[in-house]
């Protein structure tokens, strides 16, 4: 049994079709079959069933999958350690985030990162708040940067900033000339909310409860970039932050004087798992960044 082998057998069950698998790897597809077939012979099971070029792991392969990632896991973090080791700045940084925060703020952060540590490089893995949490919980990722926090048994979190929310209305809405409204005011508002698996959704969801505010909610968005779009082509209201990312043409951001209306954005990283020297120079600068933000 090969290296090779190993990782081969667990790109097809990710992928779960042997061509793009093969494409991925870079290796001709009967090439991969082969190595495959050797796999299943050498343990005498099927690991796949199979419906032409598609494949999912059966019970054996699930087995198996589960046991091989952990253990090439374990040989490349040791590989990494000794690395790491003889130069602590020179490592890879593995970063999760949430979308929104791809825009304006990890980029800015990674940037002023690498000014002081050019050597060190980033393995990047952005999505909803839910993937980005299970990265970091399967240890496939060092760090994750997301809101809300999470509060799941293992993880330790620091908050890194609070971003204040507004009252995103379309520019020929009848509150857009308003400097503020409170909450309620947008209670008879068709309102464009945002699918669960997005951070803020659970934020709004906690503001809307304590404001007793129920949102009239007409569409859901998938992302915070397509709430905002609908926001902009008039289709309704909603809560947003003011990020760059956000702020399209034909949109007027209100002030909200309801207490509470804010999302807070921290970093978070599984408390048991070894954190590389470049890793934990990322969180170290992210969170003493943070600092001199609040003191400024």
């Amino acid at each position: 049994m090969e290296w090779n082998q190993l990782e081969y057998f667990l790109t097809v069950a990710q992928t779960q079709h042997v061509t793009r698998a093969a494409e991925a790897l870079s290796i001709t597809q009967p090439a991969l079959s082969h190595s495959l077939a050797k796999l299943e012979e050498e343990l005498g099971v099927q690991l796949f069933e199979r419906s032409g070029r598609n494949v999912q792991l059966n019970r054996y392969g699930q087995i198996f999958a589960a046991r091989v990632s952990s253990a090439l896991g374990e040989i490349r973090r040791g590989k990494e350690e000794i690395e790491e080791l003889t130069n602590p700045e020179s490592g890879v940084v593995s970063l999760a985030f949430g979308n929104i925060l791809g825009t304006h703020y990890i980029p800015e952060l990674i940037h002023r990162f690498q000014e002081k540590y050019p050597n060190i490089r980033f393995e990047l893995f952005q999505g909803t708040c839910s993937y980005t949490q299970q990265l970091v919980e399967e240890g496939r990722c060092d760090l994750n940067i997301t809101s809300p926090r999470s509060g799941a048994d293992g993880l330790t979190w620091e908050t890194l900033f609070v971003a204040e929310l507004y009252a995103a209305v379309p520019a020929s809405h009848r509150l857009a000339e308003k400097a503020a409204i409170g909450l309620k005011e947008l209670a008879d508002e068709p309102f464009i909310g945002i699918h669960r698996d997005c951070g803020l959704r659970g934020t709004i969801d906690a503001i809307s409860r304590a404001s007793l505010f129920v949102p009239r909610v007409k569409y859901t968005a998938e992302d915070l970039p397509t709430v905002a779009g609908f926001v902009a082509a008039g289709l309704g209201v909603s809560l947003l932050p003011k990020s760059r990312g956000l702020m399209l043409d034909g949109t007027r951001w209100l002030k909200i004087s309801t207490p509470g209306c804010v999302c807070e954005v921290g970093i978070e990283w599984k408390e048991k798992r070894y954190l590389s020297p470049s890793a934990r120079l990322f969180r170290d600068f992210a969170l003493e960044i943070s600092r001199l933000r609040e003191a400024i």
